[in-house]
């Protein structure tokens, strides 16, 4: 048979380097999600200086289901000896009169939690802001390890924000809320988380679309 003609030969090229860019994409994809789903199963209970409560919105100084899922859970860790401090993180939405990290405080006090073991971090509209703004806090306290408190599927991006920013963090979802409750609910935030997780990697910047789930 005659050689195959030069622009088939760059056909072919091309097919294989397409193909190959689909299967790495694939691979990518789907180990991220897969990490998500992992970590979203994880709840390691070791000692840490902190848990720290992801924020999530609140009506006028009274936590929604989302965030009042996440604050008990990390009360029952200090109750339990896991941390030495709680953490509320979240900013002010507009038109709010509170900050969700005020009304997580609020809330934590209310419910037998010694006022000067919450930390108040209320600033941030997003889980990267509010992240980077608890390594600050944490810095002045000198506090260095953190459990990280939140929905299971925005455990692994918020853990790898608060190592990004220096601290020592592992995770403790809470298992209850509205965002944990149908099959239907964790695909679509495993999807989400994945895409927004990614998204993250490459650029080093929340987006909103993907970071809806702190304020939910």
């Amino acid at each position: 048979m005659p050689p195959a003609s030069f622009p088939a030969r760059v056909r072919r090229l091309v097919q294989r380097v397409v193909l190959g860019g689909l299967l790495i994409g694939f691979l990518v994809v789907g180990g991220t999600a897969f990490r998500v789903w992992q970590v979203a199963r994880e709840d390691d209970r070791t000692h840490a200086d902190m848990a720290v409560v992801l924020g999530a919105a609140q009506y006028n100084g009274v936590p929604s289901r989302a965030l009042e899922a996440r604050l008990e859970h990390a009360r029952r860790l200090y109750d339990q000896g896991v941390v030495s401090y709680i953490a509320t993180t979240g900013g002010r939405q507009p038109g709010d009169e509170y900050t969700e990290g005020e009304a997580g405080r609020i809330w934590l006090v209310e419910h037998g939690v010694p006022e000067d073991r919450v930390v108040e971090v209320g600033f941030g509209t997003d889980t990267l802001g509010s992240i980077r703004a608890l390594a600050d806090a944490a810095r002045a306290r000198d506090l260095k390890t953190a459990v990280i408190v939140s929905d299971p599927w925005h455990s692994l991006r918020a853990r790898t924000m608060a190592e990004d920013q220096g601290l020592e963090a592992w995770t403790s979802p809470t298992r209850s809320g509205p965002n944990v409750q149908t099959r239907e609910t964790q695909l679509y935030y495993i999807r989400r988380e994945t895409f927004g997780l990614l998204y993250y990697h490459l650029m080093k910047a929340p987006v909103d679309v993907f970071d809806g789930i702190t304020q939910g």
